[in-house]
This record gives C-alpha cells, structure tokens and sequence, in this order.
C-alpha cells in the first residue's frame, strides 16, 4: 500500500472523518519522481471539537504512528465541520527553498 493509501486509511479510520483532502506534496521538492515524502493534509471531523490546535496535530501524529517515520513532512490544517463550513480555506503551500 502507498504512504497517500496509508494515510487516508488511517485517518478514516481513527476519526469521524466528514472532509479529508490529502495531497502529495513531493514534485515540489528535491526528491526523486514519484516520491512521497511531502503531504498536505485538510482534515474535518468533530473529533476536533474543543481540541486546540496542538491537540489536534498530536492527535493526527499519534493515529499515523508508523508512517510518520516514513515521510518527511506533512502540513495539516485540521477543522471543526462548523470551522470549516465558516471558513473552508486551504493555504497555498510555500516553494521548497531546495529546488
């Protein structure tokens, strides 16, 4: 199974997932062709109600366990429903510095 087929099944199944949007990031950085090595990742479950933002990322860390070893980064931007339905912005991921 791929690291993206891993991730998402993961995800899907540690949380209540109602949105997930998982991008591989790797062509924008120096990295061989088909890598994956660099996600972004748009998250929505209500398992994020009342989480801080810090919570929530360690909460996503600890439900991807071993895969993190296996990827360099992953940015997340991890919403309530009601958050994301007030503002459903995804952020532009910045150039690699290295390619």
């Amino acid at each position: 199974m791929s690291a993206y087929e891993t991730i998402v099944s993961q995800l899907n199944l540690s949380f209540d997932v109602k949105n997930l949007f998982l991008e591989n990031e790797s062509f924008m950085h120096s990295v061989p062709p088909n890598s994956e090595t660099h996600f972004k990742l748009v998250i929505v479950s209500k398992d994020f109600t009342e989480l801080t933002n810090v919570k929530r990322h360690q909460s996503i860390y600890n439900a991807l366990n071993d895969t993190m070893s296996k990827i360099h980064a992953l940015s997340i931007q991890a919403f309530t429903p009601d958050e994301y339905l007030r503002n459903p912005i995804i952020l532009k991921s910045p150039d690699c510095a290295n390619k």
